[in-house]
């Protein structure tokens, strides 16, 4: 999504360290809300290729509803992406996590949410796929196919 938006590494960099670092933060906060440890390490199985398929098409969808919202509503996006996490947390079996920074979050939560750290990496390489497959769809879907 970033080299999309043909953004330097350092920016890059600063946005996937805030993204990670407020993901941490709403655990923490959830957690202090609900009496619990602020951190812990999650128990939650989550892995497979079943979980992964899942989390591949989750990743796709959440891209290709934020390209293509992006195009004509630039300001509804947010609205666009709480609404297909919240159905895709519904129709996904892994309840689409579609996010490296929320997936390392849920790691550091035993609740129904939680993802064990050790499936975190197959997790991640699904999400990094979904995003390469929406990435160029969006690509094709936008090149100038006239000949």
């Amino acid at each position: 999504m970033l080299a999309l938006k043909r953004l330097d590494w350092a920016t890059s960099g600063a946005y996937l360290a805030a993204q990670i670092l407020g993901a941490i933060a709403g655990v923490i906060a959830a957690h202090y809300m609900f009496e619990l440890p602020l951190l812990m390490q999650s128990l939650h199985v989550r892995t497979g290729p079943h979980q992964w398929w899942s989390e591949t098409v989750a990743s796709f969808g959440l891209l290709t509803v934020i390209l293509n919202v992006a195009k004509t509503r630039p300001d509804f996006v947010p609205v666009a992406v709480g609404s297909y996490i919240t159905a895709a947390y519904w129709f996904t079996a892994s309840t689409s996590f579609a996010n490296p920074a929320v997936t390392i979050a849920r790691s550091l939560t035993d609740t129904f949410c939680g993802i064990r750290p050790v499936d975190v990496p197959g997790f991640v390489l699904a999400q990094l796929v979904g995003t390469a497959i929406a990435f160029a769809l969006f690509r094709w879907l936008e090149a100038d196919h006239a000949q």
